[in-house]
């Protein structure tokens, strides 16, 4: 048999792909019933990309979606470690499971992603969590088709855990959670290793998919009703590291933004470090690129940027932003912010206050600082007492929400255009989309508008959403 077995990847994959698809194929006969599935994602964009990915996988070789993963006869738990509290709910979550096994003894628990590429959490699951089947990380996600054979065929718990990925596979299946918009990888890793940060350790250093490889995937994704794309990378700005044809990140989003059918494009992360001219200069001339930059500050203070090995100064950032809004005046700028970094001073805190009053932020993702074992930051002195850390957070959100209120106050009673996302969870009747900059508009409307883009009447600002009407004629 291992002489039929490709090398190649993905011809690999497509071969254990088939294989599985055989067993659960054949089970499925004696049961009168395919499996089921549920894949858990916590953390970022990547993985939530990434568990599209295993999702087609697992559609690809014959399970079905359950709807809990209680009731699912395989469970995957794509996990986050950016915060070690994620560690501990994923923990919670998997000895919850335990019961659900022992009522199907047939189900199968896997762990995957950023918190495998630890190996003491791989040791501490061999040894305490022996209900788990499966359990590979972030460099291997494509191997999932060989590593459920090899558990299917051994019944033994499998291990695969890869410590660095030069390679990257394409043309995996991957099953979508939206049909009209989607993400796309373009880069893999990172390289900046902020203090603070457990990434490079966990997604390797950075990798670029080929343009051409992009490109084909997006205009897949248009050809079958995609109308936004949002391109992803730990570093989206340092976009062509390591490929033979020099490009860079610019270029890029310009051959993107002249695919025909494409009516919107967005990309997270950049880093400000790495934010060109060509860039602003791209985005300024693109139509189809939003107006929306989520440009990480973490610290208005040099000092403490310079701690968190960020490789900007407080005025360099600024300096970025008047060029940014000089550029595109009607731009929207969104931002992250940790408060309470070892060593910070109530001065540090200040300018990243002034900073917040300067540049006017839409939102911002606000973070209190907490230790991140493996990281340099989490050895260092100074470590700030919690109240004085819940005093400069409470102080920075109120800044935040009042500086959020006066902009969303600007748009009100304006007509713009809203991709409808969804049905709204909370009010019976409406639906909720994005503005191309990236708020939340709430509006009265019938479910066939989801997917579609229409022109929204903004009526009331709520801080960091709106409520609207849909103009009359699109209803």
């Amino acid at each position: 048999m291992e002489n039929l077995i490709p090398n190649e990847e993905p011809l690999r994959q497509e071969y254990f792909m088939s294989e599985v698809n055989d067993i659960i194929h054949a089970k499925a006969m004696d049961r009168g019933v395919y499996p089921t599935y549920k894949v858990v994602t916590f953390g970022c964009q990547m993985n939530a990309r990434d568990s599209e990915k295993l999702s087609g996988i697992l559609t690809g070789i014959g399970y079905m979606e359950a709807e809990n993963e209680e009731d699912a006869d395989l469970v995957l738990f794509n996990t986050c470690t950016v915060r070690e509290n994620a560690n501990d709910r994923l923990y919670g979550r998997v000895g919850q499971l335990k019961k659900s096994k022992e009522k199907n003894p047939d189900m199968i628990i896997g762990i995957c992603g950023c918190m495998m590429q630890e190996a003491e959490e791989v040791e501490k699951i061999k040894k305490s969590y022996r209900h788990v089947d499966l359990v590979f990380g972030t460099h291997n996600i494509y191997k999932l088709a060989e590593i459920l054979f090899e558990h299917l065929t051994t019944k033994k718990q499998v291990v695969n855990v890869m410590e660095s990925a030069e390679m990257i596979v394409e043309k995996l299946p991957n099953k979508r959670e939206f049909a009209f918009k989607s993400g796309v990888n373009i880069t893999f890793g990172c390289n900046n290793f902020c203090s603070y940060c457990i990434v490079p350790y966990v997604r390797g250093r950075e990798r670029s998919r080929k343009p051409e490889e992009i490109i084909d995937e997006i205009k897949s994704l248009v050809a079958d009703g995609v109308k936004e794309i949002m391109l992803l990378g730990q570093n989206v700005n340092s976009y062509g590291r390591g490929l033979e044809e020099e490009i860079s990140f610019a270029t890029l989003l310009d051959r993107i933004a002249q695919i025909d059918g494409l009516e919107r494009l967005r990309f997270m992360t950049p880093h400000p470090k790495d934010l060109s001219d060509e860039v602003i200069e791209v985005m300024k001339n693109n139509k189809k690129i939003c107006k929306h930059l989520h440009l990480p500050l973490q610290s208005g203070s040099s000092d403490i940027l310079k701690k968190m090995n960020r490789v900007y100064t407080k005025e360099g950032y600024l300096d970025l932003v008047r060029r940014i809004k000089a550029a595109i005046p009607d731009i929207s700028l969104t931002t992250d912010i940790i408060v309470g970094f070892p060593g910070e001073t109530e001065e540090d805190f200040l300018d990243t206050l002034d900073v917040v009053k300067e540049v006017r932020y839409d939102s911002a993702f606000t973070f209190i600082y907490s230790k991140r074992s493996g990281t340099p930051a989490a050895k260092m002195e100074d470590q700030i007492d919690p109240k004085v850390i819940k005093d400069r957070f409470d102080r920075l959100l109120k800044t935040v929400q009042d500086i959020a209120a006066e902009n969303t106050k600007k748009n009100e009673g304006k007509c713009m255009p809203v991709l409808v996302e969804g049905k709204n969870d909370h009010l019976e009747g409406y639906l909720s989309g994005k503005l191309e900059n990236n708020l939340t508009v709430h509006f009265k409307g019938q479910e066939r508008l989801i997917g579609e883009i229409v022109d929204v009447i903004l009526d009331e600002a709520k801080g960091f959403y709106y409520m609207g009407h849909i103009k009359t004629s699109e209803a």
